[in-house]
């Protein structure tokens, strides 16, 4: 037997025991479940026990294998009993949000056990030798509670298959309480989870990106029909016009440049400086060249409308694993500058409104985009100045927005992957159970004919549409 893979304390001695004649294998009682399951583990370990794994290295590894099938289909079934047994004692798992979502697997529970069998054998596979050395009591106490779970089931299966007396459910809220409680312990050992404060910020930044998908739909930015057939596409458009949003239309929420780079989130936190001088360059764009601005950063084209007339293939959508330092432009001075205009001079009432309200981090003034009032002309004449024309400008800026939010697919894709997917399941389109007719229908004569889902004659003319609502539930 390998010494790096340790498995004796899922053996229960070295002897299987024949099951009576109340049980049966087609027996769909968990209890009956869990007895065979545990009868094969013990039988497939017995068989590594008794096998030289140098003289039948190939026989071995079939063992292997077929052992840890088996205990992940032991641990899928002792879940299933904890739930039905114990459904409202069940340790919280909340702190699975701290994790990674790429550690979130089917099988974290049978690689949690096989760690904590390492570290009571002394074997240190991906731990450090000092924090192995403070999670083997950890791991003592979880595979006792195991052996003892595995016990009582045993025995109570050989009984009552069909009932939890109260010392079962005992060692099963024991058993619970310490896997939970080494689990999050053994992971914080290996990878950065995320703080309560880190988690709260991702939250606003999940808050942003659906205000960003709410008002792309109203400006046509974006079509329901790209949400919900998740384009893939909208992995880098909703980041991008999530920045101008954060930046320009919420300066107060989880992209405010008011706190220091340690308060904002670890996704945005390293593009701080980058950031203040796209928010400043921001400022001076009328609401038309805002509007360009935004379209160019939804396409996927490699030539961006706004840039010059023969640019390099900067606009692929694709993500960017170096930074585009392309803030040189911003240094290179024009002796005959256009004329200033910031946004609050310039354009439409009604276009400069569809920039939005803030609902979250506290109200703009209207009818100008936040913080503009107090850029004086000379700062935005200034500012322009530095570029030989207004698509020189808009370049620089679709560079440095399309730079920084396609570094977050690669610099945090786990983060943004967690962000994204639950932008999708808010703004998507949510499918509305048929309805049954009321009482009160029947009487005014209504039809008896029940709802339809999408279908435009069934829906009311005032009815919002389905991303509102759900932006709105946040």
């Amino acid at each position: 037997m390998d010494p790096g893979l340790p498995h004796g304390d899922w053996v229960q001695g070295n002897k299987t025991q024949q099951p009576p004649l109340c049980l049966a294998r087609s027996d769909p009682r968990l209890l009956s479940q869990f007895f065979f399951a545990d009868e094969r583990v013990t039988r497939v370990v017995a068989e590594i026990n008794g096998l030289d794994a140098e003289l039948d290295p190939q026989q071995y590894l079939v063992l292997l294998n077929q052992l840890h099938l088996s205990q992940a289909h032991l641990l899928a079934i002792l879940e299933r009993i904890m739930e039905e047994c114990i459904p409202t004692q069940r340790h919280s798992r909340d702190y699975l949000v701290k994790f990674p979502e790429e550690l979130l697997v089917d099988n974290l529970g049978n690689h949690m056990l096989f760690a904590a069998e390492c570290l009571l054998a002394g074997t240190f596979l991906e731990v450090e030798e000092a924090d192995g050395a403070q999670l083997r009591p950890q791991a003592r106490n979880l595979l006792c509670s195991l052996e003892l779970v595995r016990t009582v089931l045993r025995e109570q299966s050989l009984s009552q298959p069909g009932s939890y007396p109260e010392p079962v459910r005992a060692v099963l809220v024991q058993f619970d309480r310490l896997f939970a409680e080494f689990e999050l312990s053994y992971v914080s050992s290996l990878v950065a989870v995320k703080s309560p404060e880190e988690i709260y910020r991702q939250q606003e930044i999940i808050v942003l990106f659906c205000e960003t998908v709410e008002r792309a739909l109203r400006l046509g930015y974006l079509t329901q029909e790209m949400i919900d057939g998740y384009e893939p596409l909208l992995m880098f458009t909703i980041p991008r016009l999530a920045i101008i949003s954060g930046l320009l239309i919420y300066p107060e929420g989880p992209l405010s440049l008011e706190q220091r780079p340690e308060q904002m989130s670890r996704v945005f936190s390293p593009f701080y400086n980058l950031l203040k001088k796209i928010r400043d360059l921001l400022r001076v764009l009328s609401a038309e060249e805002l509007g360009l601005l935004e379209r160019s950063l939804c396409t996927a084209e490699s030539e961006d409308p706004c840039g010059p007339a023969t640019p390099p293939a900067w606009g692929a959508a694709v993500p960017r694993a170096d930074s585009p330092a392309p803030w040189g432009l911003l240094e290179v001075p024009h002796t005959t500058p256009p004329p200033p205009t910031c946004m609050a001079q310039l354009g439409p009432p009604s276009v400069v409104n569809d920039l939005g309200t803030d609902r979250w981090w506290g109200p703009q003034p209207p009818r100008s985009s936040p913080g503009l009032d107090a850029t004086p002309a000379a700062h935005c004449s200034e500012l322009r100045s530095r570029h030989s024309s207004t698509k020189d400008m808009l370049h620089t800026l679709f560079v440095c927005i399309s730079g920084v939010a396609d570094q977050l697919q690669t610099n945090f894709a786990s983060d943004l992957r967690s962000i994204l997917k639950t932008v999708f399941k808010i703004v998507a389109s949510q499918a509305e159970p048929l309805e049954e007719p009321s009482a009160s229908q029947e009487e005014d004569g209504a039809p008896d004919a029940p709802r339809v889902a999408d279908c435009p004659l069934c829906s009311s003319p005032t009815e919002a549409p389905g991303h509102r609502r759900a932006v709105s539930n946040l």
